[in-house]
Order: structure tokens, then C-alpha cells, then sequence
């Protein structure tokens, strides 16, 4: 508890409100409405509101203070949180993931070793039962999809709902204004909300957190004067008894009102899915000081108003505002529903980037607003269809509570699944006794059962529109999913042979032609069919070959000194090289132009290394597999070329290059018309070492000849179906699903930021 650290946790608290608690804080703008409204009709007494606020008290206390704030901050991974990451983190410590591209490098990285060693439980019989039943791992790999889907929804239900409920404040002083118009209102704040997202957050972001503070302050000067102007009594609520008297008067209608007390805690989530943005210092600080008692007096305020103004439940949060302070409240309640939205919506496209980082969701245009700021992304396509879905949902409903129904059946699922997921951790990543993790999903599964039930009650009153959107989302992602998997796998059973390789000799059978080829595949290991495809249907080959992956691990974020992975296929006079990319599924993939000059280097360092370094045996040079990671901060200490800032005018008298002067007319068009995509032209020499064995002289002489001759980038352009034998729902999900999803997502080569005038795709056909 340092000085600095505090000051620096402090100010990360006052950040966090801006970002985490607009969601939460809006919540008093609707919860009494929701609750009363329809079966409670008939219970509007000085009772059943103490009950009600006897409820939203204990439910405040129990699920974000005891659960979030003091349990699942500290479920993280590696300061990560959210869904995925706990998924994540079950995937390092136990067997769960379901796509087979781990390798005992990625094991080695820093941020992998997150968490308490895991040698101890490494031998638990429940560990290996669950590792060895596939539909556990497909179960819990659809149980991660759910709830992402259903935070998807959140980024839906949110705006609609705030929006709608700040602008319903118009209806008390100005009767003009009829419920069409509001709605016109809301639509317009609606639609210009998610226009302003291409600008990023980071424009406004500053009035984020002042807006939320004045916000808070506001609810608890009103909360406070309310509970001493109207009934000073509603402090006895506090008492657990009260629930009992509202429940025992209200019996089952009681229960089904439960769906409405729960939209007090929605934004809950916010809390640990943009951990990753704070510290949980920071957000336990945040939470426990300002928010929670804020809330708490806010909730008392209200509920003493309603007390003694019975005819005021459909309107309360308005009607309990004191006359003089009316309008400036209204401003700031709007302002606060913005910035609940705009967050909520932040966090919606930083999830989908996740699940398409673990291979669950199509390749999408992913647009970096901020320099200065890391993570905070656009998503054009998400953005468009949140859009037309929130104005979907506004206008079909126009009701808060019908979208309140649906919103706490959304909220209320994604804080169930997080309890089991939190369980599983306790017991395979916190390596703490089963029993306690049974005690606590039996405690808070109980209380999340509890209002997921009466969420589920209301289904028909709005609460089908999340099950039918998760529904559709975690399609999408299932069969994209499903679709990489079985796609993987072919590859995976479809590799070269090696002895093949090594009966072609040096030359591979073919000629090969000055240049770098690098083949794009997802193999980690082997060399993928379209090499063998391409290498008999084409005479010609470049005489240095790299075979490029690019793969996401189960860490949050991969150092970029871990980044590349390093190695050799087949002997020496091969020329063919291994890289693997690692990347975080939060990790950016940037495009500054400067990969192939990294590739280079790494490639470079790597031959030094070997040579350096003594053989295990002498054939283990002729096999796949020797690896070595790669450090970006290896080139400045050992040196081995030398980079210098490439002229136009000197690269041509370099190297005869096997380009025609056609092509390198068109490249320079290229180059010209794509400036955004111009490369930075290096220049790479061999330093004058005169200790320097031969051979490896020869091959950085090679490297760096094939480089100046120019890079090709070839990858598969392939068609995925499924074989004639598989069932009708395998041809459904392969054929018309997953195709349908590649051709209309961006293409691998886009994503990859590969140069369209050195991109050569060989077709393939993959029965599945």
C-alpha cells in the first residue's frame, strides 16, 4: 500500500466510473416500475415497497458487494476477467478446449503460468474424468457461447431500455409530448449513439466519469432528502424480516415480481468484464465507497416516496425528483444513459473480438480508434446490427417493462453461467477443496436460480426477445466453431509426409526460383496439403520457404518478445523454415509493415542460434519440430545483419530480380494507390565476422538474397463440405452454415493484412 499505488488505484477508481458503473447506476430509473407493474397491481401498499426495498438492498449486498466485488475480482486472468476469461483459464489448467493446437511451447510463456502451479492437482480423478468426456468439454464450450451470446444481447437491451426510460422523464412536465413522439426522441438519441462509434470512445471518454459522478450524487442527495421528507421510518427495511412479510402477502405474484428487483443489479457484470481496463483495487474501491451506498440511499429514497405517493409506481424515479431540481436531473439521467450504453456497447465489441479470437466467430473488419489506448476497438458490421436491432426492440415494444423482462432474463443467465464457470476455477485453477466450491454454487447458484426463474416466468412479456437472439448468435458461433474444428482436424490427418520431402531432395523435384514464399496454414506442426497441391500441379518453387501459422493461445495478451516462434523443417539445403505467431485472444493484430522485416531477423537469429547451440543428435536437424522462440530485443544485443533504411534507386542494382517489369510496374501502381499499406523497405547485409562458419554464411546469404528478390504470400482458398455419408444436420451445419458464414465474412487474407499483388491462393476441397 504504497503511496504511488494507491494514487494510482485511486485515479483508476475515479476512470472506472465512466466505464464500469454507468449501467449499474441507471438501474433506479426503472427497477420499481418493472417490479409493481402488472401481477403486483394489486399489492401497491406501504408493505410490499418495504419488502421491495428490503429485497433490492440484500440483493445489492449479496450479488455485486459479496460475489463480484470480494469473490470473482480475484478470479482473473492474468488482470483479465469477463466470461472467456474464465474459460480461458479453465483451458490452461485442465483439458478443455476442443480445437488441438496446443503445443508444450505455448506452455512456456509468462503469461500462461498465471495462477497457482498446478502440478499438485494435476492427478485428481474429477480433473481426468472431465478431460477425458468430450461432451463435458462441448457442453462447457456451448455453456461460454451462451452467455457471450446473451452479453451480445446486453449490448441490445441496454441502450434500448436506458434511452428509453431517460427520455420518459419528458412525459411529467409537458403533456404535449404524446408517446409517439417520445419515441421519435429516443430513436434519434438511439441512432446517433451508435453513428458516433466509428470516433471511438476516447473522444467523450473524459466526461464519462463526471458524468456518472454527478450522476451518483445526484441519486443520493434525492435518495437522502426523500427518505427524510416523506417516511424516515423505511430504514427498519433494512431487516432481512421485511422479505418474509413481502413474500408471505404476496405469495406467488411475490416470486414472479423477483424478474423486476433483478434490474437493480444489471450492469453487475460490467464490473469484471472490464477488469482488464483497472485494477480490481480500483473497482472494489469504486464499488464499495461511492456506488453501493449511493445506490443503497438512492433505493431507500425512492421507495420512502412511494410509501406515502402510492399513484406514483408507474413514474417513480421522475415523480420522487423535487420540483426545483427537476430539469437538471433529467439532463444528467439522459447523459448517464448514454454513457451506460456507450460502455455496454464497448464491451459488445470487445467480446466479439475475443470469440473470434478462439475460433467462435467469423472474421470481422475490427477498426483501431485509439493510439494512445490499447483495446479500444470498432467493429463496423456489430456496430450497424446492434443499431437496427436496439431500434427493433424500442419501437416493437415501446414499454420499459416488457424490455425490462427481457433484460433481466439476459443479465440474470450471464451471472449464472459465471457461477458455474467461478466454481470449476475454484476447484481446477485455485486448486482449493471441492467441497467449498460446492458451497458456493449452492449458495449464490441458489440466489441466481432463484431470479433466473422468475426471469424465465416472463418470458412471454418480452423475456423470449435475449433467448431468441442468444439463439442466433450462438448458432453463428457453434457452426463457425464447429466448421474450424473439423477444418483443423483435416489438415491435421492430411499433413506431407516428411520421408516425401526428404525423397525429393534439396530441389523438391522442381526448380526453385529466387524469392520467399511464405505458406499461410493453421498447422502448428507438418507441412499442410496445399503445399503438396501446389508443388505438383506448378514446375516452379521460391528457394526460401517459410510455412507462416498464425495462432491465438489461451493467455489474455503474448509479449511481442514471445511472439515468434522459430524452426526448421527438414535439413539445412532445404531452405525451409517454421513460424508460429502467437497472439492473445485480447491482443490487436496491427499491421505497421514491418512483419516481413521481423520474419527476417527472427529467421536470421534463429540459424545463428542453432548453429551455436549443440545438436542432441545428428539427425535432429532433419526433423519438425525444433523450435525456438524468438526475441524481438535479440536483434539489438547480438546482431546478427545488419538493417538499414533500403533507396529506391539502390535496391535495383542489388539483385537481379526474377520479377518481369511488368510486375514491378504494377507493384508500384499498387504501392501508389494503397499508401495506407506502403511496407517500410529495408535493406539487410551480413555483418564482416570472419569466425563465422560457412555454411551459415551460405544461408543468411540466401535469406537475404530471396528477400530482395521479393516475398510471395500463398495461402488455401478453400471450400469446406461434407462428405456424402454424413448425416443431413452435418450437411446442413457444413454446406449451407459454415459456407454460407466464409463467404460472407472478411477473407483470411484481409484479416492477415496481406498485400493483394503478392497474394497467391491455391484452391482446395475439404471433405469433412
Amino acid at each position: 500500500f504504497s503511496w504511488a499505488n494507491l494514487s494510482r488505484n485511486l485515479l483508476l477508481a475515479y476512470q472506472s466510473f465512466g466505464v464500469v458503473y454507468g449501467d449499474l447506476s441507471t438501474s433506479p430509473l426503472y427497477a420499481y416500475t418493472s417490479t409493481f407493474k402488472g401481477k403486483l397491481d394489486d399489492y401497491e401498499n406501504e408493505t410490499a415497497i418495504f419488502g421491495a426495498f428490503s429485497l433490492i438492498f440484500w440483493t445489492l449486498t449479496l450479488i455485486p458487494l459479496l460475489k463480484y466485488v470480494f469473490i470473482l475480482l480475484s478470479a482473473d486472468d492474468n488482470g483479465e476477467g469477463g466470461t472467456f476469461a474464465l474459460y480461458s483459464l479453465l483451458c490452461r489448467h485442465a483439458r478443455f478446449s476442443l480445437l488441438p493446437n496446443q503445443q508444450a511451447a505455448d506452455e512456456e510463456l509468462s503469461a500462461y503460468k498465471y495462477g497457482p502451479s498446478s502440478q499438485f492437482a494435476s492427478d485428481s480423478l474429477f480433473k481426468r474424468f472431465l478431460e477425458k468426456h468430450k461432451s463435458f468439454r462441448t457442453v462447457l464450450l456451448v455453456l461460454v457461447l451462451f452467455g457471450a451470446s446473451m452479453v451480445i444481447g446486453d449490448g441490445i437491451l441496454t441502450p434500448a431500455i436506458s434511452v428509453l426510460s431517460a427520455v420518459s422523464g419528458l412525459k411529467r412536465n409537458t403533456d404535449k409530448l404524446t408517446d409517439g413522439l417520445l419515441l421519435l426522441i429516443a430513436c434519434i438519441i438511439l441512432v446517433g449513439l451508435f453513428a458516433l462509434q466509428h470516433c471511438g470512445t476516447h473522444r467523450v471518454a473524459f466526461m464519462f466519469a463526471p458524468v456518472v459522478i454527478v450522476w451518483l450524487i445526484s441519486i443520493f442527495s434525492i435518495g437522502l432528502y426523500n427518505t427524510i421528507h416523506w417516511n424516515p421510518n423505511i430504514v427498519v427495511a433494512f431487516s432481512p424480516h421485511y422479505i418474509i412479510k413481502f413474500f408471505s402477502e404476496t405469495g406467488k405474484e411475490g416470486w414472479i415480481a423477483l424478474g423486476g428487483i433483478l434490474l437493480s443489479i444489471t450492469g453487475t457484470e460490467a464490473m469484471f468484464a472490464d477488469l482488464g481496463h483497472f485494477t480490481a483495487l480500483s473497482i472494489r474501491l469504486a464499488f464499495a465507497t461511492v456506488t453501493y451506498p449511493c445506490l443503497v440511499v438512492q433505493y431507500m429514497g425512492q421507495a420512502a416516496y412511494l410509501s406515502r405517493n402510492l399513484s406514483s409506481i408507474d413514474n417513480s424515479f421522475y415523480d420522487s425528483i423535487p420540483g426545483p431540481v427537476y430539469w437538471p436531473v433529467f439532463v444528467i439521467a439522459t447523459l448517464a444513459a448514454i454513457v451506460g450504453s456507450q460502455a455496454v456497447i464497448t464491451a459488445t465489441f470487445s467480446l466479439v473480438k475475443q470469440c473470434h479470437a478462439l475460433g467462435c466467430f467469423p472474421r470481422v473488419k475490427v477498426v483501431h480508434t485509439s493510439k494512445h489506448i490499447y483495446g479500444q476497438i470498432y467493429i463496423p458490421e456489430i456496430n450497424w446490427i446492434l443499431m437496427i436491432l436496439t431500434l427493433a426492440v424500442t419501437i416493437g415494444f415501446q414499454d420499459t417493462t416488457w424490455i425490462g423482462n427481457a433484460y433481466g432474463l439476459a443479465c440474470m443467465t450471464v451471472m449464472f453461467i459465471t457461477t458455474w464457470l467461478t466454481a470449476l476455477v475454484i476447484v481446477f485453477v485455485w486448486q482449493r477443496n471441492i467441497m467449498l466450491a460446492a458451497a458456493f454454487l449452492l449458495f449464490f447458484g441458489f440466489i441466481d436460480g432463484v431470479y433466473l426463474a422468475s426471469a424465465f416466468i416472463k418470458v412471454p412479456q418480452g423475456g423470449w426477445v435475449p433467448l431468441v437472439l442468444s439463439f442466433i448468435f450462438m448458432t453463428v458461433m457453434y457452426v463457425w466453431h464447429y466448421g474450424t474444428r473439423k477444418k483443423y482436424n483435416y489438415d491435421l490427418h492430411n499433413k506431407v509426409s516428411l520421408k516425401w520431402l526428404l525423397g525429393l531432395g534439396p530441389s523438391l523435384g522442381i526448380v526453385r526460383v529466387p524469392g520467399i514464399g511464405l505458406i499461410y496454414s493453421e498447422l502448428a506442426t507438418g507441412v499442410p496439403a496445399i503445399f503438396s497441391h501446389f508443388v505438383t500441379n506448378l514446375p516452379a518453387f521460391h528457394k526460401v520457404l517459410v510455412f507462416v501459422c498464425v495462432k491465438s493461445v489461451p493467455v489474455p495478451y503474448v509479449s511481442p518478445e514471445e511472439r515468434f516462434l522459430i524452426g526448421r523443417i527438414c535439413p539445412r539445403s532445404y531452405r525451409m523454415y517454421r513460424c508460429i505467431v502467437r497472439y492473445g485472444y485480447k491482443d490487436i493484430q496491427r499491421d505497421n509493415g514491418d512483419f516481413e522485416n521481423l520474419l527476417i531477423q527472427s529467421i536470421a537469429e534463429f540459424i545463428q542460434m542453432e548453429a551455436t547451440e549443440p545438436q542432441s543428435s545428428s539427425e535432429s536437424s532433419s526433423l519438425d519440430g525444433r523450435m525456438a522462440v524468438i526475441s524481438s530485443r535479440t536483434f539489438q544485443s547480438t546482431a546478427t545483419l545488419i538493417v538499414s533504411e533500403a533507396e529506391d534507386s539502390g535496391l535495383s542494382h542489388s539483385i537481379q530480380s526474377s520479377k518481369s517489369p511488368t510486375l514491378q510496374s504494377l507493384r508500384s501502381a499498387y504501392a501508389d494507390e494503397n499508401p495506407q499499406l506502403r511496407r517500410r523497405q529495408v535493406r539487410f547485409q551480413l555483418p564482416p565476422s570472419p569466425g563465422m562458419d560457412p555454411e551459415v554464411r551460405e544461408e543468411l546469404l540466401d535469406l537475404i538474397q530471396a528477400k530482395e528478390a521479393g516475398v510471395a504470400y500463398i495461402m488455401g482458398h478453400s471450400y469446406v463440405k461434407a462428405r456424402r455419408s454424413s448425416s443431413f444436420l452435418k450437411k446442413l451445419v457444413v454446406d449451407i452454415g459454415y459456407s454460407f458464414l466464409r463467404k460472407n465474412c472478411r477473407g483470411p487474407s484481409v484479416a492477415l493484412n496481406i498485400p493483394h499483388i503478392s497474394l497467391i491462393e491455391v484452391g482446395m476441397i475439404y471433405y469433412v
